[in-house]
């Protein structure tokens, strides 16, 4: 599937997110990987056998107040 030289990350690798983009949907919050992974900006991920995986970003960073 993938072209890339070196190859993407194939979308059951734990790396999937490495893939290059080659679709962006920016207006509507998803991106397309050369390995036929959805990303969403919320950090969740549709793979191509249907499956998905939830939002998985870490906690929200917090300024420090004196």
């Amino acid at each position: 599937m993938c072209q890339h030289q070196p190859t993407c990350p194939l979308a059951e690798a734990t790396d999937r997110e490495a893939a290059r983009v080659i679709a962006c949907f920016r207006e509507q919050g998803w991106s397309l990987l050369c390995n036929g992974v959805i990303v969403f900006e919320d950090t969740g991920e549709l793979l191509p056998d249907g499956s998905s995986i939830a939002p998985h970003r870490g906690p929200a960073r917090h300024a420090l107040v004196a």
